[in-house]
């Protein structure tokens, strides 16, 4: 079984501590898919601040 990339994890909480100055213990103890979804949210909300609503963001498949 392979792990979850540790570069992926690393970018996620960066991004979540930056943004939400979240404690990075909070941040690790999330589940992987909720860690996920705050990470898109977050990115959908900085597109439309942007005006960039018809590109994809950092943390979409």
């Amino acid at each position: 079984m392979a792990g979850y990339p540790l570069d992926r994890l690393y970018e996620e909480v960066a991004f979540l501590t930056y943004y939400l100055h979240w404690d990075y213990r909070t941040v690790l103890n999330l589940e992987h898919a909720e860690r996920e979804r705050w990470c898109k949210e977050i990115s959908r909300i900085n597109q439309k601040l942007n005006g960039e609503e018809d590109q994809r963001g950092f943390f979409e498949a």
